[in-house]
């Protein structure tokens, strides 16, 4: 089977537009809302179910394969004699197998226009909507029912001629991942598939690495995809970015950063895509000859889908309409057609003008409920024997169409402007002004390549106004990411513009990123580059916004080791905000993670490094990705105390009210007793938490123990804490205790309860960590009551033994403890590890908090 010219455009995009002018190189920029919209729904969709074969519905209960029909469509597949070419859709996180309708129902569209030369049989998988970009337990099941699922697909064309050996992929988010993990698999052969088309996939890392299941198998792939790239040669694979309005999955990892360099893969982000221009928000979504399959793909995704491709074009084509021949006698020519009702082919010779110019560049525009603007430059010297460039103007139905011609030398449209230091914060401007007298400038924008600079470009236009003045488009083109924005403005104007990257710029790359100026003569254009400090900001939530949790618990730990501190040495404990408030303190973080990943540049480090058998340092991989420099963990760490600060607040307000509502309700008579740290009461629940985290969920443990914890501390102390936090003057503390008490036994009480406060904060974490494993297992529940793999299950026994002896400890016997000092100092080089270990292996995070409320344990007992 074959593609036919314009198909692989046709899986994402849909019909493509009309023929407005004929290039090498040309960029059509559609200016329109930026939005989206289902495609049109010609007839009743239909999900045919393809019955598997017992032995692998048993092992994959929860999945099934369907194949997706319209109308009379699918009434003749219902018996599924197939011809078309087979393509499997895999859905990704939370996807639904139904999200293949619009690739389907445009390919068939597509198909009718030809009368069914060729065309595709969709096939698409139901995951059950697992969570597999939080949950990765799930990865290597779903990769190996993929691989029966081919095997399936392939059988159904076996009676065929010329039954088809492979299968078309196209993989939407993490069913793009799961796609390029079959090569992994022991028995698969790799001629099963020969082109895989992802969208929005992140490939280079997972976007929350919440447990270890998610980043063993991204290790597994990428490496497979590295060190057997022999295994993959006749793969073609095409990944697709969305752009900036994709906000659970940014482009950078949607990049295939080894394979760049591989003649059978290709990057782009859809803004830059020909006939696209608009980046998209997540849920936006053959031939043999591997040579042509990426001919195909490159000149849909790349170069230009403004005519059909052909393989081997004739060199002569035959031009059916009239045929115009313009003397041209200067270096800038215009033309201007109203109300045609046919085509024509304007022809200007080249051949004069060779000696004087480097360029030619033509440029059309016409308004049509959009603006329209069509562009080709050709380089003279790559062409010597081009004798004539031929402009195609079609019907246009009374509108007024205008083509813009010129030659110029490529230096004297070739500007460079510096770009502002990042640390300037927009005080300083960097500025040049452009006296426009042709069609189009490049501004270079010098030294800006890494992501954290971000920058706002102000274009303001100067044009004697007139009635037929042409809007000005600006493209931001980043070129060794295939990115690209567009900004199209009416002159006279003043344009903001945003500049931020999706890569960093490669070390062996020479390209600058360009500001296009597709101008209008005699106007003066006015460019003002700013560091964006708010952008820069954005930048780093971006790029490093999963890894918040990281900071916020590193700041609840130091906080942690501040009360200890303070029961130790002044015999009484700090409320988290103000111990937070002494404790957070970035110096005591920051210099000893910057440290040793300096030392980590020595082999001799290294080496000690390896001897102890410690995992590699995350700001080393981060810094491997062009992703770290040293303010980004001061940054990341002032939000998190941000985070934790306010956190705080929020739970101490909501305690004290809740405190207000329950003692309305009850009047207690005293303060409560000592009792052992362990019941048999307490020791059964705990046994019985252990039990149900072996044979169902971790996770559903933690959350059982984390919320006994909070009822047994809110039943036991919550009253008195909030009749002793009170003012002495108050009014409201009315109430009174029958017994005596001391203030040492009042003191020991709200003690216990401030540092109680505090592991409910660092526990509430670990529950919203664990929580993506919980939701799965929930939803899976009818399959299969034990989660397995169970990323949660070693976590969650130590946690409930460890809690079920905190839940009633009292700082008493933490202060006279002789671990105490220790159990004091521990929070802080736990909190560097957190920030060391963590960022890029969030599922690290909870095992640190665990040990320092393992050696709190300890202190209540010895």
């Amino acid at each position: 089977s074959s593609l036919g010219p314009g198909v692989a455009a046709a899986l994402f995009y849909g019909a493509v537009a009309a023929l407005v002018l004929l290039g090498v190189r040309d960029v059509l920029f559609l200016y329109e809302e930026n939005q989206c919209s289902m495609t049109y729904m010609y007839e009743y969709p239909e999900y045919l179910k393809i019955k598997l074969p017992k032995k692998i519905s048993r092992r994959f209960p929860a999945y099934e394969l369907y194949l997706y029909g319209e109308g009379n469509y699918a009434e003749e597949n219902k018996n599924l004699i197939l011809t078309g070419i087979p393509v499997l859709f895999l859905p990704g996180n939370a996807g639904s197998y139904k999200q293949v309708r619009s690739l389907g129902s445009i390919a068939l569209r597509k198909a009718e226009d030809i009368d069914f030369k060729y065309h595709f049989n969709f096939f698409t998988v139901n995951f059950n909507e697992e969570l597999v970009a939080l949950y990765g337990g799930s990865l290597q099941r779903q990769t190996r029912f993929v691989h029966e699922c081919i095997k399936v697909i392939l059988k159904l064309y076996k009676d065929q001629e010329f039954a088809p050996s492979s299968v078309a992929i196209v993989g939407h988010s993490m069913g793009g991942l799961v796609a390029r993990a079959l090569p992994t698999l022991k028995n698969f052969k790799p001629e099963f598939i020969n082109l895989l088309i992802t969208q929005a996939t992140p490939h280079v890392a997972p976007v929350m690495p919440l447990d270890k299941y998610l980043t063993d198998f991204y290790t597994a792939v990428n490496n497979h995809w590295i060190l057997k790239a022999q295994d993959v040669r006749n793969l073609t694979t095409l990944s697709v970015a969305g752009g900036f309005r994709d906000y659970q999955v940014r482009s950078g990892l949607a990049f295939l950063p080894r394979l760049s360099q591989h003649s059978r893969a290709l990057f782009v982000v859809s803004s830059a895509v020909p006939r696209t221009w608009a980046s998209t928000d997540h849920l936006s979504i053959i031939t043999e000859d591997p040579k042509k399959r990426m001919l195909v793909l490159n000149h849909h995704f790349v170069r230009h889908p403004a005519k059909f491709f052909e393989e081997d074009p004739e060199t002569l084509t035959e031009l059916k309409g009239t045929l115009i021949w313009m003397k041209i006698k200067s270096s800038k020519w215009t033309y201007t057609v109203y109300n045609e009702s046919d085509g024509k082919y304007f022809v200007f010779p080249l051949s004069n003008h060779r000696k004087t110019y480097s360029h030619v560049h033509c440029q059309n525009s016409i308004l049509v409920r959009k603006y329209v603007l069509s562009i080709v430059t050709l380089k003279l010297q790559e062409y010597p024997s081009l004798s004539d460039l031929v402009v195609y103007v079609p019907a246009i139905n009374g509108n007024k169409f205008t083509v813009d011609c010129e030659f110029f030398k490529e230096d004297s449209r070739r500007v460079q402007l510096p770009v502002t230091h990042l640390f300037s914060f927009g005080l300083s401007s960097s500025k040049i002004v452009l006296n426009s007298t042709g069609l189009i400038y490049n501004v270079q924008l010098q030294h800006f390549g890494q992501i954290y600079q971000a920058f706002k470009i102000y274009i303001e236009s100067h044009c004697q106004p007139h009635k037929g003045r042409k809007m000005s488009v600006y493209r931001l083109h980043v070129p060794w990411s295939h990115e690209d924005s567009i900004t199209v403005s009416k002159v006279p104007s003043f344009t903001e513009i945003s500049a931020k990257l999706h890569i960093a710029q490669p070390e062996n790359d020479s390209t600058v990123a360009v500001l296009n100026i597709y101008s209008s003569s005699d106007c003066q254009y006015e460019v003002t580059i700013k560091t964006s400090f708010s952008q820069v900001l954005g930048q780093v939530i971006r790029f490093h916004g999963v890894s918040l949790p990281v900071y916020v618990i590193s700041n609840m730990l130091l906080a942690y080791g501040g009360q200890l501190s303070a029961l130790i040495s002044t015999g009484h404990c700090l409320d988290f905000v103000p111990a937070l408030t002494r404790a957070a303190k970035p110096y005591k973080v920051d210099p000893f993670v910057n440290v040793v990943k300096f030392l980590l540049g020595f082999n001799w480090f290294k080496d000690i490094w390896n001897v102890l058998f410690l995992p590699q340092l995350d700001a080393v991989l981060l810094n491997k990705q062009d992703m770290w420099f040293p303010l980004v963990s001061l940054i990341l760490f002032l939000f998190g105390t941000g985070i934790a600060y306010w956190g705080g607040i929020l739970f101490s307000s909501s305690l004290r009210l809740l405190s207000s509502l329950w003692l309305s309700l009850t009047r207690p008579s005293g303060l409560p007793k000592d009792s052992k740290l362990m019941t048999p009461r307490r020791a059964f629940v705990a046994i019985l938490l252990v039990f149900v985290s072996c044979t169902t969920c971790g996770a559903f443990a933690i959350l059982i123990i984390y919320l006994h914890y909070i009822l047994f501390t809110f039943m036991g102390h919550n009253a008195v804490y909030f009749l002793f936090t009170m003012s002495p003057e108050s009014e409201n503390r009315r109430f009174h205790f029958s017994s005596p008490t001391t203030n040492t036994a009042i003191d020991n009480v709200v003690n216990s309860l401030k540092i109680h406060i505090t592991i409910i904060n660092l526990l509430t974490w670990i529950v919203l960590l664990s929580l993506p494993s919980l939701i799965y297992w929930f939803k899976n529940l009818r399959y299969n009551v034990r989660l397995d793999p169970d990323p949660c299950r070693t976590m969650a026994i130590i946690l409930v033994s460890t809690l079920g002896i905190l839940m009633n400890s009292s700082t008493t016997k933490v202060k006279s403890s002789k671990l105490s000092k220790i159990a004091a100092q521990l929070p802080l080089p736990l909190s560097v590890a957190v920030v060391a270990f963590g960022p890029m292996h969030l599922y690290r995070v909870p095992y640190f908090v665990i040990c320092s409320l393992l050696l709190h344990v300890l202190c209540c007992i010895l």
